[in-house]
């Protein structure tokens, strides 16, 4: 690990001004920033052990108050900030009755140990788990010429999106999808001012002078994450598989937020994760079922069109009827049909 600088922010305009007295970070990708935010650090520090990240100053945000907690609008919107845990997401109950689906997706994402360090902002930006970017490797991701999983083991690697970056590992995250499926939205500040994107928006896909999983700036915060009010009704679903019996990362996932109107559905958000570079909304599959009464042989329908893009490579096929289960019991059981037909 290199030498770095620490210092502590008391709020995140403090940590901004702190931020803009590191060394310039504009023109420099995000991985390569001589100045770097840290949260919990469950992320970063083994970046920064692999030599995966080497910052020169660190700015801890933990003292910033202003960064945590969950707020509920009179609209039942929730702004939760950046520097909220996953545990204290868990325990919210304002979370739990206006967004059960992100509860469910916390509680698969990490051991209760990492949960109570890991962060919500922190949680969407962490890196990949490639195991060619976390290896030796100088794969294309870390600056080379190749994505070695390629041609290589693919095995947890992407089946969906393949053609949008040379790189086809998979988001990590299993908050996005869920956010995703919420029609969450981040809160971003930085020297140009406050603006808030879609979480969709946010994680794209890596290109060739934006080597890093997501679209923020770096001299650009996190600062809340937006969840708008739900519609009437609203349920949602989180499912993973995993190789290992708890606390793996997603082999594959589906996020349903599903609303019923008269029998038929009325709002419909399917979401993937485990599958592609970002969080993968089906939104063919989601026009198929909009309007429709939901039986188990149209949600069938409907996860064959969420994969019928899917581009296996040689040891990642298994991921295909993976994710069409997925996405079958996710919207029975968003509908409370999951047991009908099964």
């Amino acid at each position: 690990m290199n030498d770095f600088e620490h210092t502590s922010a008391a709020s995140a305009a403090d940590a901004l001004a702190k931020l803009g007295g590191a060394p310039s970070a504009l023109g420099t990708s995000y991985p390569a920033a001589p100045a770097r935010f840290i949260a919990g650090g469950t992320d970063l520090i083994p970046l920064m052990h692999d030599h995966l990240a080497a910052p020169t100053r660190l700015i801890d945000l933990k003292p910033a108050h202003d960064l945590r907690g969950v707020r509920l609008a009179a609209d039942g919107a929730l702004a939760i900030g950046a520097l909220t845990t996953l545990t204290d997401i868990e325990r919210d109950p304002a979370v739990a009755e206006r967004a059960p689906i992100l509860i469910e997706a916390v509680r698969e994402a990490a051991t209760p140990q990492l949960r109570a360090m890991a962060t919500i902002g922190g949680n969407l930006l962490q890196r990949t788990r490639c195991w060619y970017f976390r290896g030796e490797t100088r794969c294309w991701l870390k600056g080379g010429d190749t994505c070695y999983a390629r041609a290589g083991r693919s095995d947890h690697h992407a089946i969906l999106g393949t053609d949008s970056s040379p790189c086809i590992a998979v988001h990590p995250s299993d908050l996005a999808p869920a956010l995703v499926a919420l029609d969450a939205r981040v809160a971003i500040s930085g020297p140009r001012g406050t603006h808030a994107v879609p979480v969709a928006d946010l994680l794209q896909p890596p290109t060739a002078d934006r080597r890093v999983e997501h679209t923020l700036a770096p001299d650009e915060l996190i600062t809340a994450i937006e969840i708008p009010p739900q519609p009437a009704g609203a349920r949602g679903v989180y499912l993973k598989a995993m190789e290992r019996a708890a606390w793996s990362f997603a082999l594959a996932s589906a996020a349903v937020q599903l609303a019923l109107r008269d029998g038929r559905v009325d709002h419909i958000r399917i979401v993937l994760g485990g599958v592609a570079p970002t969080p993968w909304r089906a939104v063919d599959a989601e026009r198929l079922l909009i309007g429709q009464p939901l039986t188990p042989a149209l949600a069938t329908q409907a996860a064959e069109r969420a994969l019928a893009s899917a581009s296996p490579f040689d040891h990642n096929a298994y991921k295909l009827p993976l994710a069409r289960a997925l996405v079958r019991r996710a919207v029975l059981g968003a509908s409370a049909m999951e047991s009908e037909g099964a």
